[in-house]
């Protein structure tokens, strides 16, 4: 039988105080969000209000009053266990956008399925219950990826009517009928086929539908040449059908955007960058960020209650309550600070990495750079300057950028110098823009143009930036 034993050991352990917490958080915020956060901080907080901190002011406890001191270092997940825990201390206000919390509603419109839903009026009330059925299937891009033979069941179970295939084949026909055209789909294909038919009937209509109900394999391949000989139809006509093709909706769904959707759209940059007389100078979007204080009513109650010198398990606990409010009122203020301070910090290093590219605009002056470089530039840890480049944009004379664009991989040319593999990309962006559609030139040959310029990669590298930028193969891009 093994035998039991005590040991010792010294270990020594990091602990984040609740500032620190606050201010990793607030630093994963962008700008959009900020403001929204801390009106959410000052609802749950009495002690924290908008204006302007006249005269920094401290409050400590009486050091006489043991009983009811607080340390500010003591470990939290020892201090609130025990009994007869007030149902403050179990609450935090140090929540996330990551954090489960209720959604506060609001109005965003009539939905995509609601939509559709309103223009069933000219079928039966057995029709309507399948078709309510059927939107509830289609998928935000306006296809309908459920199979027939599974829905009769489905139907059968929740509505009580007995349908078979045949009825719910009617009903999707019916269903594809309604705006946006294109809707109910099953593929692609029959998306593109269902815009067609119901556009007014042309010369270009007609040998388009032909083209997508009987030579789709050919026409997704880009074989022109073998479609417009058995179609028996010159250049001029095919591009007029190509053209005719080129403005359907392969994502219907996508028409239909709410009014949420759409302001998700908009940019709201969290730093701005203006050049002045050749220099560079930055700021942080602060326009719609109150400025925060502490509560000098929450002050002069904790000054109070501190001074009882006869303070009862009831007396305990408010003193207790209104010190933790305050607490968590300076701590917000402080980690916002830092949170800005910190912002700042990272930008300033990333411009002066990127100094050239924020001076003219030019992609192919980015610099490799990595989050480690501005790390070591900073001093900040790896994850702190991951958190400010995520999700928060600069407004540039040049656009509005996200601050992950300026972070790439280092690749070297034959001379060993290094460059930035966004670098690169410009440059095959820029050949496969001038390059003859009629023969566009392959992953091998742009391999070649980039040696030629002293860049070397390898073919495969070539493809996997190919595929970063979203350009098809060569194959894919011909034209007529």
């Amino acid at each position: 039988m093994p035998s039991l034993s005590q040991t010792q050991k010294l270990l020594q352990t990091a602990k984040l105080s609740p500032q620190q917490i606050q201010m990793i958080k607030l630093i994963e915020v962008p700008t959009v969000e900020l403001e929204e956060r801390i009106q959410q901080e000052i609802q749950e907080n009495p002690a924290l209000e908008e204006g302007k901190e006249e005269i920094e002011e401290s409050y400590e406890q009486d050091e006489q009053q043991d009983e009811m001191q607080i340390d500010d270092n003591m470990d939290y997940e020892e201090y609130l266990e025990g009994d007869d825990i007030p149902d403050y201390k179990l609450q935090s206000n140090n929540r996330s956008r990551d954090d489960k919390h209720e959604d506060i509603p609001f109005s965003v419109g009539v939905s995509f399925h609601e939509h559709l839903e309103e223009q069933l009026t000219h079928l039966t009330e057995q029709e309507i219950k399948i078709a309510k059925y059927v939107i509830g299937n289609i998928d935000e891009d306006g296809y309908l990826k459920r199979k027939e033979d599974a829905m009769v069941d489905d139907i059968a179970f929740q509505t009580g009517e007995e349908v078979n295939e045949e009825d719910i084949q009617n009903v999707i026909k019916k269903v594809q009928q309604l705006d946006p055209p294109g809707v109910c789909a099953r593929t692609l294909q029959e998306c593109l086929s269902i815009q067609l038919h119901q556009k007014k009937n042309t010369d270009s209509i007609h040998l388009a539908i032909i083209i997508i109900d009987k030579y789709y394999e050919l026409f997704i391949k880009k074989h022109y040449e073998k479609i417009m000989m058995r179609l028996n139809i010159t250049e001029e006509q095919f591009r007029d059908v190509l053209s005719e093709i080129s403005r359907l909706n392969p994502k219907p769904g996508n028409a239909w955007g709410t009014v949420l959707e759409k302001n998700m759209q908009e940019i709201i940059p969290d730093f701005y960058l203006e050049e002045t007389n050749g220099k560079l100078e930055l700021s942080l979007n602060n326009v719609n960020i109150p400025e925060l204080r502490i509560s000098k009513g929450y002050k002069e109650m904790f000054e109070d209650y501190s001074k009882n010198k006869k303070a009862n398990k009831s007396m305990k606990e408010a003193v207790s309550f209104v010190k933790q409010k305050l607490d968590s009122a300076r701590w917000f203020i402080e980690a916002l600070k830092q949170r800005n301070n910190t912002m700042m910090m990272v930008m300033n290093e990333i411009i002066k990495k990127q100094y050239d590219f924020f001076m003219t605009g030019d992609e192919t002056q980015l610099k490799p750079m990595i989050l480690k470089d501005i790390s070591d530039r900073t001093g900040l840890d790896i994850s702190t300057v991951s958190r400010v480049s995520n999700s928060k944009y600069i407004q540039t004379s040049f656009g509005i950028y996200q601050l992950k664009y300026f972070f790439s991989e280092a690749m070297k040319t034959d001379e060993g110098e290094d460059v930035s593999s966004r670098e690169i990309k410009k440059i095959m962006k820029d050949l496969i823009e001038c390059e003859d559609k009629r023969h566009p030139i392959t992953d091998e040959k742009i391999m070649e143009l980039l040696k030629e310029k002293k860049y070397v990669i390898a073919r495969r590298t070539v493809a996997k930036y190919r595929e970063m930028l979203g350009i098809p193969v060569a194959r894919l891009r011909k034209e007529i």
